[in-house]
């Protein structure tokens, strides 16, 4: 569960920061990599970071402690 966990994280850090370059140059890192944000692969990653985000939120009882 431990792997699960970084992964997760690791992902949602990912995500971060292609917000942090999409809100400071308006360039998207995962699109201008893959293939733009109307290709699949793309498409297919975003949606796995928001699934890491969403995990990450059983994560905050973990954080606390």
């Amino acid at each position: 569960m431990k792997g699960l966990n970084v992964l997760a994280l690791v992902l949602v850090i990912i995500g971060g920061l292609n917000w942090l370059l999409v809100g400071l140059f308006e360039w998207d890192l995962v699109g201008g990599i893959f293939g733009g944000m109307d290709a699949a692969f793309p498409r297919i990653i975003y949606v796995v970071v928001g699934l890491a985000a969403i995990y990450c939120l059983t994560l905050i009882d973990k954080v606390r402690r």
